[in-house]
């Protein structure tokens, strides 16, 4: 079975601006920027412990925080997003990539 891809909203509160930036950097490999600290992510499971190996790496576990929300299925699900105020990034869109 094909390894299906959820969505995954991440948060983060991180002190050092050093890991702060290393932390943006990565998370922009594996999804789009949402706001200030979010960034929602499509990911299959591998790509989903991959990025979760990389966050290990970069944090201080007793200085920052990052939660992770698994949303759903991505295929299937189209998450229903509020914002009020300055205009956020739309969505990820799914699109067939062919390498």
């Amino acid at each position: 079975m094909a390894d299906r891809e959820k969505i995954y909203f991440l948060f983060y509160d991180v002190a050092d601006s050093k890991r702060w930036r290393n932390l943006y950097q990565t998370l922009q490999g594996y999804g789009e920027w949402v706001q200030l600290s979010v960034f929602q992510c499509s990911l299959t499971k591998t790509r989903y412990a991959q990025l979760v190996t990389k966050c290990q790496e970069i944090i201080n576990h007793k200085e920052d925080h990052l939660v992770i929300i698994e949303v759903g299925n991505a295929k299937t699900l189209k998450p229903k997003i509020r914002s009020i105020g300055k205009r956020t990034v739309d969505p990820i869109e799914r699109e067939v990539i062919i390498l």
